[in-house]
């Protein structure tokens, strides 16, 4: 599963980084996790504000930083839809 998480590298894209490793970790899913700081490619998922998650080459938050639930829910999904 290809997971991009998209911002310069502040605090807030690096923390989300860190929890997306930890909730697919604890839920078994191997992933490949991209950190995107470049703002061209990041505006062509239709991000306008970081950090944004985007799994599966769907966007799934923006702006913020889910919580570790939320994250593993979402990973959770994304595994039963492929």
């Amino acid at each position: 599963m290809k997971i991009h998480v998209l911002g310069p590298g502040c605090a807030k894209c690096n923390q989300l980084a860190e929890t997306v490793a930890k909730a697919a970790d604890a839920l078994g899913i191997t992933c490949d996790i991209e950190k995107v700081a470049d703002f061209d490619k990041i505006m062509s998922f239709g991000v306008m504000m970081t950090p944004g998650l985007v799994i599966g080459g769907e966007v799934k938050s923006v702006g913020r930083v889910p919580s570790f639930d939320e994250v593993k829910k979402m990973l959770q999904k994304s595994v039963e839809t492929e």
